[in-house]
């Protein structure tokens, strides 16, 4: 049984699987997306799984297209028996997906199959969902269309963030993984098509997604407030800037949507059925604070 493993993964998400793995099995090599200029001074900086993996001794990949010669010649020298993928971030061509013997796995965060696509996690949370979880899957040419494998499912709490969320699943990702590969690599798990219904997409997301429309209900507008905590952010305009929204809460009453108002020393916004109350704001060139503290600051918003 050859259990020589390759592992493709990006973001922090990804880090906590490949630590599992690198624990328990041979993992021969590592795919990851090239460095990228972030941050004020756009210095170059290394994907999180590329830290790790240095920190590991292993050997590292980061191919611009994973779909060139050169590539492809990599993995094939690694001769893995199985690839592990969790947020990768590149599409894997069917070359790819034949090499290994066990085929392709992915650690996708979401119960599918809802939520496929590239923000599982946000999406859950904005569409008000009361679970969400993780599914081992062999991949397949689709998009998050292969066979499971196993899925684990947890509870979304009125109080999780697209942060929290992301945290809590990154881990039970290693976690299942763990428990899913002995039953796989030994014979005596195989994987089940996905359910025919109740399938839907979360597309990846941009910067202006995070814009709030207060003529949506104030019960969505707080869920997106949370969805998009830390990542893109939610934001209004206030006088010609944006105007970030870090933490914000419903509460009972009627103005026009986008009317501005006070409510408990707090600034507060009218939408479709209610209001959305301000706790934690950002203005434009100025750090996180209270919503009373913005308005010690501010004599015209309301």
């Amino acid at each position: 049984m050859n259990t020589r493993i390759v592992f493709m993964g990006s973001p922090d998400f990804a880090v906590p699987t490949l630590r599992a793995l690198a624990a328990h099995y041979p993992v021969v090599g590592v795919v990851t997306q090239p460095d990228r200029p972030a941050g004020r001074g756009n210095q170059l900086t290394p994907p999180p799984v590329k830290i790790v993996a240095q920190e590991l001794g292993m050997e590292i990949l980061q191919p611009e297209k994973l779909r060139t010669p050169e590539a492809f010649a990599q993995l094939q020298a690694w001769n893995p028996g199985l690839i592990v993928v969790a947020a990768f971030g590149q599409i894997l061509r069917p070359n790819v997906l034949e090499l290994p013997p066990y085929g392709c796995i992915n650690v996708h965060a979401s119960l599918l199959p809802r939520w496929r696509g590239a923000a599982p996690i946000q999406a859950a949370i904005l569409a008000g969902d009361k679970e969400t979880g993780i599914t081992i899957m062999k991949m397949d040419a689709g998009l998050d269309t292969g066979p499971m494998l196993s899925q684990k499912a947890i509870d979304i709490l009125p109080s999780d963030t697209g942060g929290s969320l992301f945290q809590k699943l990154s881990a039970l990702g290693g976690e299942l993984l763990l428990e899913t590969l002995p039953r796989y690599l030994g014979g005596g798990l195989q994987p089940q098509p996905q359910p025919v219904d109740g399938s839907t997409y979360a597309p990846m997301l941009k910067k202006e997604d995070g814009l709030l429309d207060f003529t949506r209900p104030a019960s969505e507008l707080e869920r997106l407030v949370r969805a998009f905590s830390p990542w893109p952010g939610a934001y209004m305009t206030w006088k010609d800037a944006p105007l970030k929204i870090h933490k914000a809460h419903t509460q009972a009453g009627k103005r026009e949507p986008a009317t501005h108002t006070i409510v408990d020393g707090l600034p507060a916004i009218g939408t479709a059925d209610g209001l959305l109350v301000l706790d934690e704001l950002q203005p434009a060139g100025k750090k996180p604070m209270p919503g009373k503290a913005f308005l010690a600051g501010v004599r015209d918003w309301a």
